[in-house]
């Protein structure tokens, strides 16, 4: 096929050409079966939505109290952080 090339390197570059046109056609076929068929009622459709964050009173033992050299220590710390 190419005279600089070695037969090995010929067939490497058959191999990832298929690979890639067997990509696209996948690709392809996926794209248009989501663009022109609509999912059946009730079928699953992406993720739920992530459940929002409950409060630290929630639960006893989400949530920690802290010491008053803890809490300098915890504002020393965020105070150290670069606000970029």
């Amino acid at each position: 096929m190419f005279p600089s090339i070695s037969l090995a390197q010929e067939i490497g570059l058959a191999v990832l050409l298929v690979a890639a046109i067997v990509w696209v056609v996948g690709l392809g076929h996926m794209l248009w079966d989501k663009r022109f068929h609509q999912p059946e009622p009730g079928a699953f459709e992406g993720l739920a939505k992530i459940p929002a964050q409950r409060s630290s009173a929630a639960h006893p033992m989400e949530s920690v109290e802290l010491t008053e050299a803890e809490q300098q220590a915890f504002a020393g710390l965020i105070r150290t952080i670069p606000l970029h």
